[in-house]
């Protein structure tokens, strides 16, 4: 059971290790890789060229928001309401049952999250919840296969009929978040279905080398954290966690965005 909505994996530097596009082969998922063009030829060595999409610029200092903004306008262009966009450190993709985190053989995850998704009126961002998440006394606590307004990171599902974009520097996914919460909107953090993210700035390429760098004169995870604070300065604190500059969202006021069935979903 495939996904009906495109898969999108934004890349660069990573065409040696490329575990996103690995970890899709590996379930048999249908998805394009989208690489600057210096780079097509070292993806095309290893990747089927029919899955590779060649963004029209390169090399532009903004980490990924060009390229993201770029897939959600290629995906429109198709004709699709929804997209997914991975990024491409992803190792591997689960299922969350009874406190374990088990390996999928297919895709069919994607289309059961779109399937839930697409029951509802008011969801234009939801996604899979990272597994090192889901190892915790309070995941194991939750009751439902799902997180209700919160952040959605790195393996989201978008809807294509809002106004918003991509945007800034850093901490796009909590930024981009917060503004459909702001709005009224919800997000679904999935936890029914998980993915194998890897640590952010455990892998040369992507922004690990473009903005997280780290020198006397810079402290990129810092600057990261004032970015959104400044952005939302309402819901944000800039705090230090496990030795580096962190921040932390407060996400309480936005309980009261309740889900919207559409029509014939309603009971």
């Amino acid at each position: 059971m495939n996904p009906k909505y495109p898969i999108y994996v934004i890349s660069k530097g990573r065409w040696e290790a490329r575990p996103t596009s690995k970890a899709l082969e590996a379930i048999s998922a249908p998805y394009r890789i989208v690489v600057e063009p210096q780079e097509l030829q070292s993806y095309a060595e290893v990747i089927d060229p029919k899955k590779i999409l060649v963004l029209p610029f390169s090399n532009l200092g903004q980490g990924s928001i060009p390229a993201r903004n770029w897939v959600w306008e290629h995906s429109i262009a198709e004709g699709h309401d929804r997209h997914w966009i991975m990024d491409d450190n992803i190792a591997g993709f689960r299922r969350w049952e009874n406190n374990k985190r088990e390996r999928v053989s297919d895709p069919a995850i994607f289309r059961e999250a779109e399937d839930f998704i697409d029951q509802y009126l008011n969801v234009p961002m939801s996604g899979l919840q990272y597994s090192m998440f889901a190892v915790t006394e309070t995941t194991r606590a939750i009751t439902k296969p799902f997180l209700l307004n919160t952040r959605v990171y790195s393996c989201i599902l978008l809807s294509n009929h809002v106004s918003h974009r991509w945007r800034g520097r850093y901490n796009e996914d909590t930024d981009l978040s917060l503004r459909f919460l702001k709005d009224g909107y919800c997000t679904v953090l999935f936890y029914k279905y998980l993915c194998d993210k890897m640590a952010t700035m455990t892998m040369k390429g992507g922004n690990t080398d473009e903005l997280y760098k780290q020198d006397a004169q810079f402290d990129g995870r810092l600057e990261m954290a004032k970015h959104l604070y400044r952005q939302h300065p309402d819901v944000t604190k800039i705090t230090q966690k496990w030795g580096r500059w962190q921040h932390s969202v407060n996400y309480k006021p936005f309980a009261k965005n309740q889900l919207i069935k559409k029509p014939e979903h309603a009971c």
